[in-house]
């Protein structure tokens, strides 16, 4: 049995059931030129928890445990992007236009690709989904079903949508997850704490949270 010393307590699960989720690290989110930054977004913030999420990585290959990768993309047509998404605010540039990096956000462009850092190995599933939670319109359920997946570590970006999304649409379909506190980052701090508050409030009403440290001391012992 594994335990991880977590907020509200302690998170436990069977080695079988338990893998990692890293969510959307992707250059157009990480690196200076994307569509992070096109919105007015300082990339510097989420470029810091790399190594963070590099360590964790790490430690579930380490441990022989699965690790999934999502990317959040579109098709080269964009039919798969509804209006209500593309036609927010006044970005610099919009999903699907040409950006230094390629068409932004769209399947097989540079952009879209994860950063080499964190780049996933052989075994390990990419999932593209075309909105911010990973079940919307994917086979992302019948992915972690097929491996046996209950429990479910999450990272990645952006705290307060792609990653709590994902959580939420977790925690409705009975997954138990637990946020990895400093392997995740928001454009804005305060919506990242609101987020771990939110998540963890009353008697972790969506889930767990805990530092990458007490994760990967959970594994190892």
């Amino acid at each position: 049995m594994i335990e991880i010393p977590a907020d509200p307590f302690v998170f436990r699960c069977a080695p079988a059931t338990l893998g990692l989720v890293v969510i959307d690290m992707q250059r157009d989110f990480i690196e200076p030129g994307g569509f992070g930054e096109s919105l007015g977004n300082d990339v510097a913030r989420l470029g810091a928890i790399v190594p963070t999420v590099a360590r964790l990585l790490a430690g579930f290959r380490a441990a022989g445990l699965p690790v999934i990768h999502t990317r959040e993309c579109h098709k080269p047509d964009l039919s798969d992007l509804p209006s209500s998404k593309r036609d927010r605010g006044a970005p610099s540039l919009r999903i699907g236009d040409p950006g230094p990096m390629g068409r932004i956000l769209v399947a097989g462009e540079p952009g879209a690709e994860i950063i080499p850092e964190l780049a996933p190995i052989a075994g390990e599933p990419v999932l593209d989904k075309p909105g911010k939670g990973a079940f919307c319109n994917t086979g992302f359920e019948d992915l972690l079903t097929a491996r046996g997946l209950r429990h479910l570590i999450l990272a990645g970006v952006t705290t307060e949508v792609c990653v709590q999304t994902t959580m939420r649409e977790a925690n409705d379909r009975g997954f138990d997850c637990l946020l990895a506190t400093d392997a995740t980052e928001s454009y804005f701090p305060a919506f990242k704490a609101a987020t771990i508050q939110m998540i963890t409030a009353q008697g972790g009403i969506v889930g767990w949270a805990a530092p990458t440290q007490a994760i990967l001391g959970a594994l190892d012992a």
